[in-house]
């Protein structure tokens, strides 16, 4: 969607995009600036990405290419500096959001918990041997796939704030990955992780879950529960797979390929790499 803007004299717009999910207003300053705002009308962040095509008579200060996570409610965003001595700001810009962040840097290092309740064991299952109707789609997302009891407790793998919940029947059209019985999470680098086939425990869209932190239980007809995470790309709405590295024991992480056995361990380290001192000390009990 692309917006036309002459800046001739002063004046307040509102661009809206995606059916008022995020509104971009400008506002032309007194000294000839122009500021940028965005309100984010849902109950979860997203990220807003504008990318100017032209631009006279002012500066634009950002890194390039500009996407910003914008929370729910009101954001700041930034400020063209007019030219000294120069007439009104012209521009035009082109605006899209995204659900996961198309330009983060993605640690694929990083240690992610195993997602089941510390000492017991958990087997990973090879996506050949996994039999379900959307195999492909799975497969297709690079999924790790875990076998335990039915109705088994299930626990975050990073901190993260719940952005999807999908429950037992008609799945509405969404831009987040997942089937029904599925939560789907932003993690703290921008990322979006899906749990399938759980049932999610006190949830709700906007809540901030942390490392270790139950936030459900496998249905209790299914062994199985499904993990992918994926981002979009800057170029289009597509979210590409990204594969996880688990941590496998108290000092090793590893990728969860194959048929294998696993002692879940939670060392708190890991659960506590994203967590301010706060968060620490309220939750790594």
């Amino acid at each position: 969607m692309k917006n036309f803007f002459y800046l001739l004299i002063s004046f307040f717009i509102s661009t809206t995009v995606f059916a008022q999910k995020i509104e971009v207003q400008a506002s032309y300053t007194d000294i000839g600036d122009v500021e940028f705002v965005a309100y984010n009308n849902t109950r979860v962040p997203l990220f807003l990405f504008i990318n100017f095509a032209d631009l006279s008579n002012a500066t634009f200060d950002e890194a390039l290419p500009y996407v910003k996570m914008v929370t729910p409610g009101y954001n700041d965003l930034f400020t063209l500096r007019r030219h000294l001595d120069a007439e009104a700001p012209r521009f035009n810009y082109e605006i899209d959001q995204f659900v996961s962040n198309p330009v983060a840097n993605v640690d694929l290092d990083y240690p992610y918990l195993l997602p089941f309740k510390p000492q017991t064991k958990v087997q990973s299952v090879a996506i050949e041997d996994f039999k379900h109707p959307y195999k492909k789609f799975f497969a297709d997302y690079y999924s790790t796939i875990f076998k335990v009891l039915p109705a088994a407790p299930v626990y975050a793998c990073r901190n993260g704030v719940v952005v999807a919940i999908k429950k037992d029947g008609v799945v509405p059209a969404s831009a987040y990955p997942g089937g029904y019985n599925s939560v789907t999470v932003l993690q703290s680098d921008g990322t979006l992780i899906t749990y399938q086939n759980i049932i999610p425990k006190k949830l709700k869209e906007g809540k901030k879950i942390y490392a270790g932190e139950q936030i459900g239980n496998l249905l209790p007809q299914d062994s199985s529960l499904i993990i992918f995470i994926t981002q979009n790309q800057l170029d289009s709405h597509e979210l590409k797979p990204i594969i996880p590295k688990f941590q496998v024991d108290e000092e090793k992480v590893e990728l969860v390929i194959g048929n294998r056995t696993f002692n879940v361990v939670h060392p708190k380290s890991v659960r506590g790499k994203e967590m301010t001192r706060r968060e620490k000390r309220r939750h790594l009990k």
